[in-house]
């Protein structure tokens, strides 16, 4: 299948797959973006409950004839988070800087020649041309050089809040936890989704955990609106930007 047949063919199913998206906004024109309804997150198309290895389980130690729960902060009732459908807050903070500069140089020269002399280089002399000579017979150079050089220059920075709710309890008793929140000013929607494991002797008194706390982290922060539509290429360039070989 020939390059231009391909293009024909990405170009005609592009508008395919956005048919229903296009129809959509098509219908809301003139009106605000739409908020998600709240749902179930384990509910949600392509949703998966985690699974990781388990130490062995450990028996449970109860203090006879004593009030105190072992574990707890409060002398009647832990209020931190625990079980499934329980909300925390996770406090989003990343202040990530990263500076690389590299540079390298690579040089190589050679040169070499040969001659024939004595009585060889006499007969010799008589068949090869006269521009050439017995004594410099065959003379090779090379040079090689190589020169590079990159540099990385990455500044993040993003602090804010979001809460929580607990979606599964591991058998070790290690917390899963997904947080969304969604955000409209005029025409655009800011969008924040937290997801990953917690320890719950992590979470704090106040119910609340840091996100460098968070194992297998998945933190996004992005859009969707008028302005981020306007931000991002057109179809047809996203299609060119994957087959086009150059």
């Amino acid at each position: 299948m020939t390059v231009s047949r391909i293009l024909l063919l990405a170009l005609a199913a592009a508008p395919l797959g956005a048919c229903s998206n296009t129809l959509d906004r098509l219908s809301n024109v003139g009106d605000t973006p739409k908020l998600t309804a709240i749902k179930d997150p384990t509910a949600q198309p392509g949703y998966k409950p985690v699974s990781l290895p388990m130490p062995d389980p450990q028996v449970a130690a109860y203090a006879p004839n004593s009030l105190w729960r072992s574990g707890a902060r409060a002398f009647f009732k832990d209020q931190r988070a625990a079980r499934v459908g329980d909300i925390l807050t996770v406090k989003v903070t990343i202040g990530d800087k990263a500076e690389i500069d590299n540079e390298t140089k690579r040089s190589r020269s050679t040169t070499e020649t040969d001659s024939v002399g004595g009585v060889p280089g006499y007969y010799l002399q008589k068949v090869i041309p006269t521009e050439t000579s017995a004594s410099n017979l065959v003379a090779t150079t090379a040079k090689n050089e190589n020169a590079g050089s990159g540099s990385v220059n990455r500044s993040e920075k993003l602090e804010t809040n979001v809460a929580a709710v607990v979606t599964q309890v591991l058998p070790n008793g290690n917390l899963v936890v997904e947080g969304r929140q969604e955000i409209r000013v005029n025409f655009e929607i800011r969008e924040l989704i937290v997801a990953g494991i917690i320890r719950p002797e992590d979470i704090a008194a106040d119910n609340t955990i840091e996100s460098t706390k968070i194992a297998e982290a998945r933190i996004a922060y992005g859009g969707r609106g008028q302005i981020t539509d306007v931000q991002q290429p057109r179809y047809g360039n996203q299609v060119l930007d994957i087959i086009l070989p150059f």
